[in-house]
């Protein structure tokens, strides 16, 4: 199944990111650029080092020139994932672009890619909770917290990868078609950000 060959790259580049566990360390693809994987690898690793950019603007000891510019690199970072959301699209577009779409056919309310990139998202959530759960320097009460809401997350994994599975085989077989819309982000516009437009010329 699709989802459970995505998961595995997933886990792939959150544990390479962990060996160093650097936001600015170098990144390198194992995968071929013609393989589904190398986009499925570079999507986690921006959504892996965003993570971490999270964790670090939230520093409340943080300098304000710092955080200004690591806000501008999880603005960067939002822009690139959305990129890679729509590539991972294209690929499915292409995939699937000689199916005969069935007359009752429908529309998902999300495209596969988006729905993978809840996948991705929730395998940090996982690799952090467990991560928790394994901590010997935290109290008994945290870490049976922790180990509740790490079931749920992974009873979560579970009911995404069948909807995620379930949805590309209705694709498949036509009885879902796909429509991507493209992600018409105004903010680093400036043309549509009013910020940016006044201080052009």
């Amino acid at each position: 199944m699709f989802s459970a060959l995505a998961f595995k790259v997933f886990q792939e580049s959150i544990d390479t990111y962990h060996i160093k566990d650097d936001v600015d360390q170098e990144f390198t693809n194992p995968y071929a650029k013609d393989m589904v994987e190398h986009l499925l690898y570079r999507k986690n690793w921006i959504d892996t080092v965003q993570w971490h950019y999270e964790d670090i603007i939230r520093d409340p000891a943080i300098e304000p020139n710092a955080a200004l510019t690591l806000k501008r690199k999880i603005d960067a970072s939002n822009q690139d994932r959305t990129d890679l959301v729509e590539y991972i699209d294209s690929y499915f577009l292409q995939k699937y672009q000689s199916v005969q779409v069935n007359d009752s056919a429908t529309i998902n309310t999300e495209s596969p890619a988006w729905a993978l990139d809840r996948l991705s998202i929730l395998a940090l959530k996982i690799y952090h909770m467990q991560e928790e759960v394994d901590r010997t320097d935290a109290s008994q009460e945290h870490i049976e917290k922790c180990s509740a809401k790490l079931a749920v997350l992974l009873e979560q994994k579970k009911d995404l990868s069948t909807a995620i599975d379930q949805l590309l085989t209705d694709i498949e077989t036509g009885n879902k078609y796909m429509k991507v819309y493209k992600q018409m982000k105004m903010y680093n516009d400036d043309e549509l950000n009013p910020v940016l437009r006044g201080q052009k010329g």
